[in-house]
């Protein structure tokens, strides 16, 4: 083989290669870290249901534990998300203030209804005004998304599951903000509203980043050395006397 590199193109694509090999790594480390997040997620929200007292501080360490609750919902004060969906089926999430017996309140996701059942009359079953408990996990605010509108609480749109927005418009001062409670089915029968299903949903895409970056490595290094051979600088076979 007979290579006789151009110094231009070898002084541009040797640092960009270098670039392409690092943008890699870097995905690839970051995808260890989300695989290993995933899974101390998975492990919280499978293990026994903790007292919400006991929750970690910061709380950041403490998301999608399983807690469990018993209180009082204040169904006179819930509000709707909208463009949920179940199933293919258009809906909203049903999200109530919830008092426990220590006094505290927190914000209830408690899961899916159709607009046919948006109105709490139309579900008056789901309507309980009785002490009750059940599991839980906790989720931080939600983040806007770059479609996303903002919420407009006086027009009774909620797009976004933030507790600060959502406690100021209900005026109450005691509503933890910090985080939100997803409630979980309990049993195999579903009832509205259709609570949340025990599954880890975080996204996890650095796999496909880090074959890109890879993939555009080895792309370099094929257009570098086919413009070699296309130069006549890169012959293949025995080498000749000149």
């Amino acid at each position: 083989m007979q290579f006789r590199p151009l110094l231009l193109p070898t002084l541009v694509s040797i640092p960009a290669l270098i670039i392409l090999v690092v943008l890699g790594t870097w995905q690839v480390q970051r995808l260890n870290w989300k695989t290993a997040l995933i899974e101390q997620y998975t492990a919280r929200s499978q293990s026994d249901s903790l007292p919400i007292t006991a929750l970690k501080q910061p709380i950041e360490g403490s998301e999608f534990q399983r807690v469990g609750l018993t209180g009082r919902f204040a169904h006179d004060q819930e509000i709707y998300l909208t463009g949920r969906t179940y199933e293919g089926n258009a809906g909203f999430h049903v999200v109530t203030p919830f008092v426990d017996q220590t006094g505290r309140s927190f914000l209830v996701n408690r899961g899916w209804v159709s607009e046919a059942y948006r109105a709490p009359e139309q579900r008056a079953f789901s309507v309980i005004d009785e002490e009750m408990s059940f599991d839980g996990i906790v989720r931080l605010p939600q983040r806007k998304g770059y479609f996303v509108p903002e919420n407009e609480p006086d027009n009774g749109f909620w797009f976004t599951l933030k507790p600060d927005e959502i406690a100021a418009h209900l005026r109450r001062d005691t509503l933890e903000t910090a985080y939100y409670i997803d409630a979980v089915r309990g049993d195999e029968v579903i009832t509205l509203p259709i609570a949340a299903e025990l599954k880890i949903d975080v996204s996890n895409p650095h796999l496909n980043y880090a074959m890109t970056w890879y993939g555009l490595a080895l792309a370099l290094l094929g257009v570098y050395f086919a413009y070699h051979h296309g130069q006549g600088r890169l012959r293949f076979g025995p080498q000749q006397d000149t």
